[in-house]
């Protein structure tokens, strides 16, 4: 692709609800603009954008797909846009927060068939959080049982009135062919090839139509003092007047369009691609914030300035080896640059740039200020890192971090042979530095895997085995259950053996006791008259340790305990520290032994935000789940926060249960808290 000027680049998210149609839509806008000589089709796994072999199985999104093209607006400019289509399934939020560290624009995608769901009240936060002006798009407005005006008031309803309607269908259903533009009240009726030609409005359109361009140019001009003074005198702005007060609106999150289109037929799909143009910032109208230190630096999108990159994901190819997907927030990268990575400190030599589109790798030779482009091979830039030419400002800084997005569902992992044994390791790492919100556990000799949820671990094995080689079989983690002792109790460990020559002889007198609940381990040397040779007492406290690691009388780890040792006996030729070591053990499981023990086990902190309207529910599903509720806070949007602590064994799965309970809106977050009893019909035997 030729180079452009960043006041002609636009990026641009698309966002919302699994199944909305952002994927078809993509392939929509590449075929209009020539990038693509036909369409491909999610059902049949053709799609520039989903190509992963785990994507094609499944039918939906998984990972952050990328698709530059080169259009011609109505204006008359030509502008270089970088669409980034990502997924709409809950677990993989990591891609949505990546491609909105890159935009410029979110282009929150609602079918109207399914109307507002859970995945775009997800995406309207995640994009507002993240501070990126939005656009909503309307598709699927000629399948079956669409209706562009329910789809509308739901909107409204949900976002408020913000959601400023731009456009509105010819018809709905089989009968949608062409789309009124409310600012112009002209009408644009559609040819099968995706032109567009005037058309009237139809007569059952008009009187919406004119009282939707009252109400938008009321609304615009409101918030401009010059322009409402005009519009208040009888001048009404024109349309550019209008669109170019609009694009302000867009920009400052105090406007969200509403368009509508297909992505099928090719409706509206051409007038999409010039109002995301339009409308969407130029990247020199916002500057991007880096941390300098303790303070935040804004970067202005120079060309000439000194060269800054943010790599914001990165991919195992299985060709190439790992790829970095960057976009340029000051200056202009060429192949052979030195860069180093701010927070590694590495030096890296930018090898071939490319475009991704798809899995197709289009070459370039200059990516400048504003652009997303990519890099094979740079080793030592992880995704969330800043690249800065060396000897400038930029290599003091480094980016703000995404958003904490914890693991709430884990497997264990096992390698099925010793070669995968070995190769575990590097290919887990590999797999969190392509997706961060995986996370690596090492539990005793045990290999946790940490994600969003159970498709989250699934196609993050599936990748394991097809792109680094290794297999694993998996099961659930086992609680983290303990036990202490129950009372006080007194003790002797002993150890007497004679074969000739050197013997092993030790005798220890234990005094064992609870502690409270975590308090761990006390160990108290109160041997008098040299009864145990000081020399030994490491061993006899190494001994205990040991011991109560080992387990219990229900096999699970020993804590919150007291062990005195008071007396003992030795032997000047046959006493050793493994002698004592060994009675010091056996004393320890006698008196669990006498005293008998309490199974402990973990309880977690969660804290969830629900809808209002869940909030009973889930309070209800707690409580059987043997949960306290600890707090409640309402929040603004019609949401409220529920804390509680809930026992580990009741949280296996409930991520999953959550989303079932709340419609897929529930967000938690679990942490580990405290040891308490566990109930004895309940403990593990």
């Amino acid at each position: 692709m030729d180079q452009a000027a960043p006041s002609r680049v636009r990026t641009v998210a698309l966002l919302g609800a699994s199944g909305s149609g952002k994927t078809t839509l993509t392939e929509a806008l590449l075929l209009r603009a020539g990038a693509i000589p036909r369409a491909g089709r999610v059902e049949d796994g053709t799609t520039v954008s989903d190509h992963e072999p785990e994507e094609i199985a499944r039918g939906i999104s998984l990972g952050l797909g990328v698709a530059p093209l080169r259009w011609r607006a109505g204006d008359g400019e030509t502008y270089d846009v970088t669409l980034l289509d990502t997924p709409g399934f809950l677990d993989f939020a990591g891609a949505v927060d990546a491609a909105l560290s890159a935009a410029d624009l979110a282009v929150v995608v609602v079918s109207a068939v399914d109307g507002v769901q859970a995945g775009t009240h997800l995406a309207w936060r995640a994009a507002g959080e993240a501070g990126v002006p939005r656009v909503v798009v309307v598709t699927k407005e000629d399948r079956t049982r669409a209706d562009f005006h329910r789809v509308l008031s739901e909107l409204r309803d949900a976002f408020g009135d913000v959601i400023v309607p731009l456009e509105l269908p010819f018809g709905d259903e089989a009968a949608f062919t062409g789309v009124a533009d409310v600012l112009s009240e002209q009408g644009h009726g559609y040819d099968p090839d995706g032109s567009h030609h005037a058309a009237p409005v139809p007569p059952e359109l008009i009187a919406e139509e004119h009282r939707l361009h009252d109400e938008v140019t009321e609304d615009i001009v409101a918030h401009d003092d010059e322009q409402l003074e005009r519009y208040l005198s009888g001048d009404v702005p024109s349309v550019a007047d209008l669109g170019r007060t609009l694009a302000h609106e867009v920009c400052a999150g105090e406007a969200v369009p509403v368009l509508v289109a297909s992505g099928t037929t090719g409706v509206g799909v051409d007038r999409l691609a010039d109002l995301l143009c339009e409308l969407c910032p130029a990247p020199e109208s916002r500057t991007r914030s880096v941390r300098a230190g303790d303070v935040t630096v804004e970067v202005a999108p120079d060309p000439a300035g000194p060269t800054l990159l943010h790599a914001f994901r990165t991919t195992a190819d299985p060709f190439v080896g790992q790829v970095t997907l960057f976009r340029v927030l000051s200056g202009t990268v060429r192949a052979g640059d030195r860069l180093v990575n701010t927070t590694t400190r590495a030096e890296e030599r930018v090898p071939a740039l490319f475009r991704l589109r798809g899995k197709e790798h289009l070459p370039v030779d200059v990516v400048v200020a504003g652009q997303v482009a990519a890099v094979a091979k740079l080793t030592g830039t992880p995704a969330g890192s800043l690249l800065a030419a060396k000897g400038t400002p930029g290599t003091s800084m480094t980016a703000p971090p995404l958003p904490e997005r914890p693991g709430v569902y884990a497997l264990v992992l096992d390698p099925v042979t010793q070669s995968d044994d070995d190769r575990l390791s590097a290919a887990l790492a590999r797999l969190v530095a392509e997706d961060p919100t995986l996370t690596i556990e090492r539990a005793g000799d045990r290999t946790v895997l940490r994600g969003l949820g159970d498709t989250h671990l699934a196609v993050a094995l599936e990748r394991l085995a097809r792109v680094f080689g290794v297999h694993v079989t998996t099961s659930p983690v086992p609680v983290g259950y303990r036990e202490t002792i129950a009372r006080t109790v007194e003790a002797e460990g002993k150890v007497k053996k004679q074969s000739g020559g050197h013997g092993q002889y030790a005798v220890v007198q234990l005094r064992v006791s609870p502690l409270p609940a975590g308090a761990g381990f006390e160990f108290v040397d109160s041997v008098v008259g040299g009864a145990i040779p000081r020399s030994y007492l490491p061993a006899v406290e190494r001994g205990v340790r040991e011991a109560m690691a080992a387990g219990g009388p229900h096999g699970y780890p020993v804590v919150d305990v007291r062990v005195e040792v008071y007396d003992g006996k030795s032997h000047s030729v046959d006493s050793s520290d493994m002698a004592f070591r060994t009675a010091a053990a056996v004393g320890l499981k006698e008196a669990l032994a006498a005293a008998g023990t309490v199974v402990l086990e973990p309880v977690c902190r969660v804290q969830i935000t629900v809808p209002t309207t869940a909030q009973g529910d889930v309070m209800s599903d707690l409580s059987a789940r043997r949960g306290r509720i600890t707090d409640t806070v309402s929040l603004d949007g019609g949401e409220v926060v529920v804390e509680a602590t809930v026992p580990e064994a009741e949280l296996r799965r409930y991520v999953l249960d959550l989303r079932s309970l709340t419609g897929g809106r529930g967000g938690l977050t679990v942490l580990p808290d405290h040891y308490a009893p566990c109930p004895e019909h309940l403990a593990p035997a």
